[in-house]
C-alpha cells in the first residue's frame, strides 16, 4: 500500500466519525463553553468540520503561517447548524481527496513548515504532518463528544458504542 492510500484511508475513517459526532450538534449553543479557559463549542465544532482543509495545505503549499505579522488570512465562518457543519465536513474532506489524488509519496516526503509570526514552530516530512493533523482532529472531536455529554446531546458511536449509542461499525 502506498503512503498516500493508506493517509487518505485513515482519512475517510475520521470523516465518518467527525460526521456522526456534528450530526448530534444541538442548535443554540455556538457560544456555550464548559469552562472560562474552554473553547466555546461552536469555534471547536467548526473546527472538527474543517480540519480536513489542513491536509490540503500540507499536501499543496510548503508551509503555513497560523499568526501572519500582517493579520490572519482566513477567516473562520459561523456555522450555526449540524448541516452547515456536515456541508463543511464533506466540502474540506472533498478538497483533501483531490490533493491526495495529485500527490505522490515521495511529494509527501518532503518538508513541510508550520510557522508563527514568521517563526518555525514546527518542521517535519508532510505525512509526519498529515498523520499529526489526524490525531490533532481526533483530540478535537473528543473535547467536542464531551461538550456533547454536557449539554445532554447524545454522543454516537465513534471507536465503540456509547451510552447512547450501541452500535458500532
Amino acid at each position: 500500500m502506498q503512503l498516500k492510500e493508506f493517509l487518505l484511508s485513515e482519512m475517510d475513517r475520521e470523516v465518518d466519525r467527525s460526521r456522526k459526532a456534528l450530526e448530534e450538534l444541538p442548535e443554540g449553543k455556538y457560544d456555550w463553553k464548559p469552562h472560562e479557559k474552554s473553547m466555546i463549542f461552536g469555534y471547536l465544532a467548526n473546527m472538527v468540520a474543517t480540519i480536513p482543509m489542513w491536509i490540503g495545505m500540507q499536501i499543496n503549499q510548503d508551509e503555513l503561517d497560523v499568526a501572519p505579522k500582517d493579520g490572519p488570512k482566513m477567516e473562520q465562518k459561523r456555522m450555526d447548524t449540524s448541516e452547515e457543519l456536515v456541508a463543511a465536513l464533506d466540502k474540506a474532506a472533498e478538497g483533501a481527496r483531490e490533493a491526495f489524488g495529485k500527490t505522490t509519496d515521495e511529494h509527501l516526503q518532503t518538508s513541510w513548515r508550520l510557522l508563527a509570526g514568521g517563526k518555525v514552530v514546527m518542521e517535519a516530512p508532510r505525512y509526519e504532518m498529515i498523520q499529526d493533523t489526524l490525531n490533532h482532529w481526533a483530540h478535537h472531536r473528543g473535547q467536542m463528544t464531551v461538550y456533547l455529554r454536557l449539554l445532554g446531546a447524545k454522543v454516537p458511536a465513534i471507536y465503540g458504542p456509547s451510552a447512547d449509542d450501541n452500535s458500532f461499525q
